[in-house]
């Protein structure tokens, strides 16, 4: 894998420059798997190219996007087989179930975390179940944008330290990424309660009268 990724840094990306990003992009989101690639390349073409960091995040999140696309037409098309075949019967029955249930947080939280994280099988799913392309295409557009316009910024500014900094979160992340899920989704149930207890109380008779 370090080959694969030092090819790509150091032959693809110089030579296509920000379309080879949008390739890169493209095959990590779909039928290959390039673990964290994406944050690499933008952190060291950034710090290179700083003026072009937008660029950069722009094709990058449009390649990931486009091929998480292709991942949910699969699972449209008849997936579950081929998530069974990956991941078992019941553990698809399972994402299929947390898909339904919440919806754009299933792609949202998974698409900006790191691994051992999983994301592919969310978007697939997310095909099987029904779930909007449209939706699916802006849920991850914001999400996978602002995770890497993070790092092509820390790229830009600080270089060669952002690397270590992705390297140490991973480490991480990698360690503690069940009481992290657990906290986020803590935040992610208090904020619903509270948009709903207001939403509750919009809807009383006479809310708002003075």
């Amino acid at each position: 894998m370090h080959k694969v990724v030092l090819w790509v840094q150091t032959v693809l990306v110089p030579l296509l420059g920000a379309p080879g990003m949008f390739v890169v992009a493209f095959l990590d989101s779909s039928f290959l798997s390039f673990p964290e690639i994406n944050d690499i390349l933008l952190i060291t073409s950034s710090h290179i190219h700083p003026g072009r960091a937008w660029l950069y995040v722009l094709t990058t999140t449009v390649g990931s996007v486009v091929g998480c696309l292709v991942m949910w037409e699969l699972g449209r098309r008849g997936g579950e087989a081929f998530l069974a075949k990956k991941v078992g019967a019941g553990r698809v029955q399972r994402v299929e179930l947390a898909v339904q249930r919440w919806g754009v947080l299933t792609l949202a939280i998974p698409s900006v975390l790191p691994p051992p994280m999983p994301f592919k099988i969310f978007v697939v799913a997310a095909g099987v179940v029904g779930f909007s392309g449209r939706k699916l295409a802006l849920t991850l557009l914001i999400a996978r944008g602002m995770r890497y316009a993070f790092w092509a910024a820390m790229g830009a500014y600080y270089g060669d330290e952002a690397l270590a900094w992705l390297e140490k979160f991973d480490a991480w992340f990698a360690e503690n990424w069940a009481a992290t899920l657990i906290v986020m989704g803590g935040i992610v149930l208090a904020v619903l309660l509270v948009l709903w207890a207001r939403g509750l109380k919009a809807r009383r008779p006479g809310a708002g009268e003075a």
